[in-house]
Parts: structure tokens; C-alpha cells; sequence
């Protein structure tokens, strides 16, 4: 491509960034529907409300951090490969700090949701009076803080850096994004294998895995993916776009989706072959839990249907290169996320005993309608590609 194609290409892309207005507002009402919905369940049933919160919660932090990782990811690597995703993943990033606000309920909730947060279950339970010292609201409190403190310091230096890039178009940029890149990956997985403790693992305080803090970083990974799919199929149609993104990248993407799948079915059968094998009294109840009363059908809707099934799907290369068939695929795994964390967080409840509520759906809508406003509101305020990354035009000339 001569250099006055590319500058031709350049003046293309820098056009106004798209209008999401409408989107916004339809997010936005959706989820103050949901969450006018959420208001009503909680004075009919506060405890419930807590539960359906936290599986809400869940879901979407684990998106927005799962953004950020594979955008630390592509900065790290370089390449092509992730210039399209950019902007997706810098909007789904800078939602972190908002993020935090909605932890919110998280708090008030606490002794609702956790044993350990309770002082008469802690009084008649030695292991719990041992874990105390970590195990506590005051502690809970202090390490969110902490997380959402490191999360956010990250994501604000990651968009800052590659806003600077924009304007200025200085190569050293690259280099410190990939350092700081670096770093925020090592942080990312350590904050979030304390957090998965904190807010998940903790249901069950008696029950532990060394390998559940990366199975948890896996399983939001592979659902941010899914959602940058999903999201710049949509986005591909369309101007600015339009004409600029082509099979060939969703052949890379579904590649890199197709490794997430696997990566993350390995540390959910590895976390269940040793825990079995093992058969410890401290380990084994939690999968029993999971796998009898009805909760059975969910743990093998995820062998099948989060594994098996993508995994026979995204062999192929014709489905790859295809966008909407990938971005079906991208759609199936994020509802797939959603009945995972379901099946995780459930049985810490009802034990052995299959129990769905209206505020299961109703908590994911709400949170899902305010996060995606906030996503619509940053993915509009740029570009919708990064103009001052030194890998756009080759990014560009992949289409063809």
C-alpha cells in the first residue's frame, strides 16, 4: 500500500466517533427497569436479593477486568491482532472505577451473604474463629478497596497512555505500555486470586483450592473476549468501521477465543480431577453440592455447552472467518458465563437442592443495562481505532 493510501486510510478513520446515544438510553432504561424490579425483591426477600446481586455483580466486574487483562494482553505482545479490539477493551476497562460504586450493596449485604460475617456462626465454629483474622468485614472492606485501587490505577494509565499516543504519536509509548502491561498482568491475576477468596470462595469458608483464583481470572478472560466479539461484530457493519474490519480478523479473534476455551476447560477439570481424586472431607462437599438435587444438570451443561460444544464449533476456519456465526458463538459462551457463575454461587446456598429466582435474571439485567450505558458512553467518546498505534495500518491492510 503506498504511503498516500495510508494517509487516505488515516483521514478516514479519524472521523467523528459514532453516536451511541440511542443504545445508551435503551441500556439505561433497562436497567433501571431491572434494578426498580431488584428494589421490589429486596423488601419481599432481602436475603435473596444479596445472592442474585452478588451472581449479577459477578458477571460484569469479571467482564470489565477480563477487558483489561487481554488488553495488558495485546500491549504486551503486540501486534495486529488486537488493534480492532482496542477501543472495546478501553471502554470496557474504564468502567472499573464505576464498577466500585456498585460494589456498594456488596457491603451492606455482607452478613447476609457470608458466615463468616456473622458473629454467632463464628462463635460456634473454631475454623471460622481461626480464619478470623482475614476472614472479617473490616478486612473485606479494606482489600475491595485495595483491588478496585490497583484496578483502576491500571486502567486509567493503560487509556491515558494510549490517548497520549493519539495525539502525539510517539513510538517510546509502545514500550511503556508494554511495561506497564507487564506488570498490570502479574497484579491483575494476584489481586483477583484475593478476590475470588473474598467474594466467592468465601460462600463456603470451610472449602479451598490453590487453583481457583486463576480458574476465576480464566473465566472472566474468556468472557470479556466473547463480549469484544460480540461487540465489534456488531460494530464491523457499520461506519467508521465498515470496510475496515474483515474476516480475516475475526479468523485471529476466533483463534484466540478458541484457546481461551480451552485454557479455561483445562483449570476447571484440572480443579475437579484433584479435588475428586483427592476425595478430602474439607474438598469433596463443595462438588458434591454441585452435583446432586438438580445442580448436576448445570455441571455438565458446562462440560458440554461451555467446552465440548464451542470447542467442536471453533474448529472451524469457515466459521472463524464468518462474523456473525463467531459472534453467535461469542453470544452462547457469554450466557454460558452466566449459568457457570450460577452453578458456582447457588449451591452455597441451597445445598443439593436446585433453586433458581425471578432476581437471577432481574440482578444481570440491571447491572448489565447500567454497565453497557457506561461502556456506549467511553466507546463514543474516541475513535473507534487507535490512530497513533504503529500496528494500525498494517491492522488496516489485513482486511483485504
Amino acid at each position: 500500500m503506498s504511503p498516500a493510501a495510508g494517509a487516505g486510510e488515516t483521514r478516514v478513520l479519524t472521523a467523528t466517533p459514532p453516536d451511541f446515544s440511542v443504545f445508551r438510553k435503551r441500556a439505561l432504561l433497562a436497567g433501571g427497569a431491572g434494578f426498580a424490579i431488584l428494589l421490589a425483591g429486596l423488601f419481599l426477600d432481602p436475603d435473596q436479593f444479596f445472592r442474585s446481586y452478588l451472581l449479577g455483580y459477578s458477571l460484569w466486574v469479571g467482564i470489565a477486568l477480563g477487558c483489561m487483562g487481554i488488553l495488558m494482553l495485546q500491549h504486551l505482545s503486540g501486534g495486529a491482532w488486537g488493534v480492532v479490539l482496542r477501543r472495546i477493551l478501553e471502554a470496557g476497562t474504564r468502567t472499573i472505577p464505576f464498577l466500585f460504586v456498585l460494589f456498594v450493596p456488596m457491603l451492606v449485604g455482607i452478613r447476609r451473604l457470608y458466615p463468616w460475617a456473622d458473629a454467632k456462626i463464628v462463635s460456634a465454629d473454631p475454623l471460622l474463629q481461626h480464619k478470623a483474622a482475614y476472614l472479617n468485614p473490616t478486612g473485606f472492606t479494606l482489600r475491595a478497596v485495595i483491588y478496585f485501587a490497583v484496578w483502576s490505577g491500571f486502567a486509567f494509565l493503560l487509556t491515558r497512555w494510549s490517548d497520549a499516543q493519539d495525539r502525539t504519536r510517539d513510538p517510546g509509548l509502545v514500550d511503556r505500555l508494554g511495561k506497564l502491561s507487564g506488570a498490570g498482568i502479574a497484579l491483575y491475576v494476584l489481586t483477583m486470586t484475593f478476590a475470588s477468596v473474598d467474594w466467592l470462595m468465601s460462600l463456603e469458608p470451610h472449602w479451598f483450592s490453590t487453583l481457583y483464583g486463576v480458574f476465576i481470572v480464566m473465566g472472566q478472560t474468556l468472557a470479556a473476549m466473547a463480549f469484544a466479539i460480540l461487540a465489534l461484530a456488531v460494530l464491523a457493519g457499520r461506519p467508521p468501521l465498515q470496510g475496515k474490519i474483515g474476516s480475516r480478523h475475526f479468523h485471529d479473534l476466533g483463534k484466540l477465543l478458541f484457546a481461551f476455551v480451552m485454557i479455561w476447560s483445562y483449570f476447571a477439570f484440572s480443579q475437579f480431577l484433584i479435588i475428586w481424586a483427592g476425595n478430602l472431607p474439607e474438598e469433596i462437599p463443595w462438588y458434591l453440592k454441585r452435583l446432586t438435587g438438580g445442580w448436576q444438570w448445570f455441571g455438565l451443561a458446562l462440560a458440554l455447552l461451555q467446552f465440548a460444544f464451542p470447542f467442536v464449533l471453533l474448529l472451524s476456519a469457515r466459521l472463524k472467518r464468518n462474523p456473525r456465526r463467531l459472534a453467535q458463538v461469542a453470544a452462547f459462551l457469554l450466557a454460558m458465563r452466566l449459568v457457570d457463575m450460577a452453578w458456582m454461587i447457588g449451591p452455597a446456598f441451597h445445598p443439593g437442592k436446585l433453586s433458581l429466582h425471578w432476581m437471577d435474571l432481574a440482578a444481570p439485567v440491571a447491572l448489565g443495562g447500567i454497565w453497557l450505558s457506561l461502556f456506549a458512553r467511553f466507546l463514543q467518546e474516541k475513535p473507534l481505532l487507535p490512530l497513533g498505534d504503529p500496528f494500525l495500518m498494517e491492522s488496516v491492510d489485513h482486511v483485504r
